[in-house]
This record gives C-alpha cells, sequence and structure tokens, in this order.
C-alpha cells in the first residue's frame, strides 16, 4: 500500500510499504478514507522534534472504515466508519479515567513516564505507524475510535480527529468565561479552532495574531479581531485596545516554529534578542536540512509564548496548545511569576472532547470544513506537504485522500 513515509529530516517520500495486521486483541485495522497534514508533521521534518525513526508511517489523523476487530474490541462491527484520535489511549488506567487520555499510561510502549503516544511520531512517542496511509493497525481500538454519526462527511470529520479537539481544548484550559478578553497566538489550523471554541465558551472579544493576511481573514470570519505582528507590536496593539489592562487569557497555538517580527516595530525587540533566538534554535532543532525554503525551523521558538506572557492581565491565564520539544527550556518564568498568571499545557486528551464535538458538527452548530483550504490525493503528498510548509497563500488545511487519483 502507499504512505508517506520519513527517512530523515529534510526527507519524506511516498512508498510502498506491507500492509498492517492485528497484533493485540484491542487492535483494529481501518481502510483510511482521509487523512490530513498537521503542523505537528512539519516538526519532524524541520527537525524541532527530534528522534524520529527512519520508515515510520507520518500523520496522526484520520477517519475511515472498519476492515479487521481484535476479539476484545467489542464496542464496533467491522464496516463501521470512524474517526481516529490522534492520540492512544488504553481506556483503562487512572489517567484514562479521569480523562488524560494523552497521559495514559499503558498506551506508550517506552513505559509510564514516556508521555503521550500518538500516531506517526518520534520514538518516544511509541513509535507507532501513522495514518496518511491506505490502512493503518489501530491499538487500544475501543478508545482510540469514535464512529462517526450519520449525516457527517470525511471532510467535517477529519477536522474532528485533532485540530479541532486540540483548539477546544485550549480554550478550555485558558479557563474562558462568559465575557472575556481572549488572545489567540498563531490562526494556523489548530489557532483557527481555539478561536472558534473561545466564542463557543462565550468570550466577548478574540483578538487573532499572526502574519499571513489570508489566515487572519479566516480568523477574522470567525468572528476575531486580528493583529499582524509584521505591521505593528502585537503586545503594545492588545494593551491599546483592552485600555491598558491586557488580555484575561491567552493562547499559544504556534510552538516551538513561532517565528519574530522581520518589519514594523515589534522587529526592533527583535533584533535585540536574536542572540537568545539563535540559542533556543540551536537548543531545538541542533540537525536541519532544509531544501531551499523547505523545511526550515521557525527563528524564534519562544516568540509567542513571550508576547502572551506579556499581553495577559495581571492574574490571567496562559493556555499552551503549541507543540515545544523537551529540549526547549526557554520561558519568561519571572514575568508570569510577578503577574500571579495561571499556566496551563499539554497535549490534548482527544477522546474526551471527540463525541462531544462530532455531536457539535452533526447538530450544524459547526461547520469545520471553513477551514479546510485543500483536499489531495495521497498521490500528491509530497507536493502538498511542500506548500503547506511554506505557509503559500490559501494553504490553510490539506485533507489527503489515499484512495482518490492525482490532483
Amino acid at each position: 500500500m502507499k504512505a508517506v513515509v520519513f527517512h530523515g529530516i529534510g526527507d519524506i517520500r511516498l512508498d510502498d510499504v506491507p500492509e498492517p495486521k492485528l497484533r493485540e486483541p484491542t487492535d483494529a485495522v481501518v481502510r483510511l478514507t482521509a487523512s490530513a497534514i498537521c503542523g505537528t508533521d512539519l516538526h519532524m521534518i524541520r527537525g524541532t522534534m527530534a528522534g524520529m525513526k527512519p520508515g515510520t508511517v507520518l500523520g496522526h489523523e484520520g477517519v475511515g472504515v472498519i476492515e479487521e476487530l481484535g476479539e476484545d474490541v467489542r464496542n464496533f462491527n467491522v464496516g463501521d466508519r470512524v474517526v481516529i484520535c490522534s492520540t492512544i489511549a488504553c481506556g483503562n488506567c487512572s489517567y484514562c479515567r479521569a480523562g488524560y487520555y494523552a497521559q495514559c499510561n499503558d498506551a506508550n510502549p517506552n513505559g509510564p513516564a514516556a508521555g503521550t503516544a500518538f500516531f506517526g511520531g518520534p520514538g518516544m512517542t511509541g513509535p507507532f505507524d501513522g495514518l496518511q496511509a491506505e490502512k493503518a493497525r489501530i491499538p487500544f481500538a475501543h478508545v482510540t475510535m469514535v464512529k462517526v454519526p450519520a449525516g457527517v462527511t470525511d471532510d467535517q470529520a477529519i477536522l474532528v480527529s485533532d485540530i479541532f479537539p486540540t483548539g477546544y481544548f485550549g480554550a478550555e484550559m485558558a479557563e474562558i468565561k462568559p465575557g472575556d478578553t481572549v488572545a489567540v497566538f498563531g490562526c494556523g489550523p489548530v489557532g483557527l479552532f481555539a478561536i472558534v471554541s473561545a466564542k463557543l465558551l462565550g468570550a466577548g472579544r478574540v483578538f487573532a495574531i499572526d502574519c499571513h493576511e489570508d489566515r487572519l481573514e479566516l480568523a477574522r470570519i470567525q468572528g476575531a479581531e486580528v493583529i499582524n505582528f509584521e505591521k505593528e507590536d502585537p503586545v503594545e496593539t492588545l494593551k491599546r485596545f483592552t485600555g491598558g489592562i491586557g488580555v484575561d487569557r491567552a493562547i499559544d497555538a504556534v510552538g516551538v516554529d513561532a517565528v519574530h517580527a522581520h518589519h514594523g516595530p515589534a522587529a526592533k525587540k527583535a533584533k535585540a534578542e536574536k542572540p537568545e533566538f539563535k540559542r533556543e534554535v540551536a537548543q531545538v532543532a541542533p540537525k536541519t536540512k532544509p531544501d531551499g525554503d523547505n523545511w526550515v525551523p521557525g527563528d524564534a521558538p519562544s516568540q509567542a509564548a513571550q508576547w502572551a506572557v506579556e499581553s495577559l492581565a495581571k492574574a490571567g491565564t496562559l493556555s499552551i496548545i503549541g507543540v515545544y520539544p523537551q529540549t526547549m527550556n526557554a520561558f519568561p518564568i519571572g514575568a508570569a511569576m510577578n503577574k500571579n498568571l495561571t499556566l496551563r499545557m499539554g497535549n490534548c486528551n482527544h477522546r474526551k472532547y471527540i463525541p462531544r464535538l462530532l455531536e457539535l458538527v452533526r447538530s450544524g452548530t459547526v461547520d469545520p470544513t471553513a477551514i479546510l483550504s485543500h483536499v489531495k490525493s495521497m498521490a500528491s503528498a509530497i507536493d502538498a506537504y511542500r506548500n503547506f510548509d511554506l505557509r503559500k497563500p490559501g494553504w490553510v488545511k490539506v485533507e489527503l485522500e489515499p484512495g482518490a487519483t492525482v490532483q
């Protein structure tokens, strides 16, 4: 079968790989009808998330049809259409029972201290072959899969596999209450869903900070007030728009591949911090392999978190859902402590949110496809990766169809 395979930093290929088989009685084999490209995939290719094993199938977002079931998977039938949770969880341990599926004690074969297990990730996450393939083995299938309700399309369901739950998780962690003023840093797919989710939780005002006009326009359509950090200093603008107080809640939806301002008022401060940013890049991405403008790590790993801390009002809450590797240790802890900020962060507990969000989609409360910009065949996956990595205008979220012809 065809799959997108990691061969090394800066090197991904569409390969023929063996079809997956059941290994455990709690496994399922799913024929994928939709997958997607995520910014987290780019971290591995750029070198900002180390430890990827060559030969690993990429991708952690999937929708498909069950072809085989292990004997201990009793809540599904062959032929059921399912969303696959991006993070893998057993459902039995104390963490899963408390809703912390991303910290499952048993899913990660590296042991309880290894942390989140997810599809298509580095060695420390399993590794598990990912979902950018024609078929996939799903461990702990009774928990890691959720049945797709009638009336929900693949285009809608694929966005509920990871990015909508992660955005909602970020908004919930931010402790948003009706009337709150919220700043979302990063208007990629997860940031856009964080805006949608902040509105669902009753936020009074939502500010969206990015430098790409097409993404800022999508944020505006979702009801956010937009700030282009290449044209104005985002912290100063947020303070001005909030009467000098700052925002109540901030969500970092960027993570380790953040970039600093290269133009406008914010560029002057960034220039002064350039040596520190350079040190951070060397720390989180000691090995890189750019190909022209592709696969280039962000030039300011801590920038989004810094801006978020600076823009928050005293006693505000910072929610971090942007991905940071364990090697990242730069954070403005002193500024956060002296403002009495609450810090909340982590990997999304997908299984907790997916059933609820599927119902919002089924009922028509949310149509997630407003954020879906491209649907491409698996055969076009490498070109799609390159365009998405470059953040070309209009390339916001890419769905891959394993069974489709070249597009």
